[in-house]
C-alpha cells in the first residue's frame, strides 16, 4: 500500500532523501552518501519512534514547503530554519503531530546549514545496493536519484500500531549548538609524515574559513598554507568520512558523507567521529580551528556517545522527554 505524505509545493535549496550511507561499495567507485549530519539524522528518527536508520528528508539551508498528505507524528532537527506549520512556529528537537491538508514550510534561517525531517514509520522509497539514501553523483537512491523537486510527491511507510509513540522532546544538554566558530578535534594521520613540523603546527595552530565551494562533498577551508616536505600526490586510496586532504596549495578540504570514493592527495588528519556533526552543519564564512587528540579519547567519546543512543533507541513508545 502507497501512502503519500507529503507534495512538494517548494523543493528549497537542497532537499533530499538520506539514511545512514551505502555501505561496501566504495570499491567499486560509488559514495557512501547518507546524511550528512548523522546526529540530528539519528535523533529525529528516535523522536518519532523509528529506527535511526530510517530514511529522512534532509534540508540544506533554505527549507521546503510541502503540504502534509497524511496525519502523521514528525520532527524536525538541525539547523534552525524557522519551522513553520500554517501560521504557527512548530518545535525543534521534539516530535509533534502535523494533520492532513497542513502545510510544513520554514521562514528561515537562524542557525545551522543542515535540518532533517523525520516522519512516524519512514520514508518509503526503493533501497539501491541496501540503502534508500540518494548519490547526486551516480544519480541513484532516493528519489529518483535527485534532489526534489516542485510537484514531486513523497511516500511514508506504515505506522505498527506498537510503534506509535506520545510527543517526545529531547534533553536540552543532548540538543547542540551551531555557532560560527567551531573547533574541532582530529586524529593525525594517514599522511601526517608528508609534512613538515612547520606546516603540522600551522594546521594545529590556526584558522580556516569555510569556502562557497563548499557541499555534501566536502567544506573547503582557506586559511595559512600548509607546507608538505615533498608534495601532495599519494597513490589514490580509500577517502574516509572526515578526511582532512590537503592537496599542493596547502589549504585544506574536509570530507563529508558525498565524498568521492578514493582521493589522491594527503591527509593531514580525521575528524573524529563525535565531532563530524558539527563540520555537517559548517556554511560558507564559518571558521574552524583544530584541536588534535588521542585514538583512546576518540573511542571512549564514541562509546559514550553510542550509549546514549542505545538509552534512547530503547526508549521508543514511552513519550514523553529523552
Amino acid at each position: 500500500m502507497v501512502i503519500h505524505i507529503f507534495n512538494v509545493i517548494k523543493p528549497g535549496l537542497l532537499t533530499t532523501v538520506q539514511d545512514l550511507g551505502r555501505k561496501g561499495y566504495q570499491k567499486y567507485g560509488l559514495s557512501v552518501s547518507g546524511a550528512v549530519d548523522y546526529y540530528a539524522h539519528r535523533i529525529a528518527n528516535i523522536l518519532v519512534g523509528n529506527q535511526d536508520n530510517a530514511a529522512t528528508l534532509e534540508v540544506t539551508m533554505i527549507g521546503p514547503t510541502l503540504k502534509v498528505l497524511e496525519t502523521r507524528k514528525i520532527a524536525i532537527t538541525g539547523a534552525d530554519l524557522t519551522p513553520y506549520v500554517n501560521n504557527s512556529p512548530v518545535p525543534l528537537w521534539r516530535s509533534f503531530t502535523v494533520s492532513e491538508g497542513d502545510i510544513l514550510s520554514f521562514q528561515g534561517y537562524r542557525s545551522g546549514c543542515r535540518a532533517y525531517i523525520a516522519v512516524a514509520g519512514g520514508l518509503d522509497v526503493e533501497e539501491t545496493l541496501g540503502s534508500k539514501s540518494t548519490d547526486l553523483i551516480s544519480e541513484i537512491g532516493g528519489h529518483h536519484g535527485r534532489r526534489l523537486i516542485k510537484g514531486d510527491t513523497i511516500t511514508a511507510n506504515a505506522v505498527h500500531t506498537n510503534k506509535i509513540c506520545l510527543s517526545r522532546r529531547l534533553s536540552t544538554e543532548l540538543i547542540p549548538t551551531y555557532t560560527k566558530h567551531v573547533r574541532v578535534r582530529i586524529i593525525l594521520g594517514p599522511q601526517d609524515d608528508a609534512f613538515t613540523a612547520k606546516g603540522i603546527e600551522t594546521f594545529l595552530s590556526s584558522e580556516y574559513t569555510v569556502t562557497k565551494d563548499s557541499n555534501r562533498m566536502g567544506c573547503r577551508l582557506e586559511g595559512p598554507t600548509i607546507e608538505h616536505k615533498n608534495g601532495a600526490d599519494i597513490l589514490s586510496e580509500g577517502m574516509f568520512m572526515g578526511a582532512i586532504q590537503v592537496p599542493q596549495n596547502g589549504q585544506p578540504i574536509l570530507f563529508l558523507s558525498g565524498r568521492p570514493s578514493v582521493g589522491g592527495y594527503t591527509k593531514i588528519g580525521g575528524v573524529i567521529t563525535v565531532d563530524l556533526p558539527k563540520v555537517a552543519q559548517l556554511k560558507p564564512n564559518d571558521r574552524v580551528s583544530i584541536e588534535k587528540v588521542t585514538l583512546d579519547e576518540a573511542h571512549e567519546l564514541l562509546y559514550k556517545q553510542e550509549n546514549i543512543f542505545k538509552l534512547l533507541q530503547a526508549s521508543i513508545g514511552e513519550g514523553g522527554g529523552l
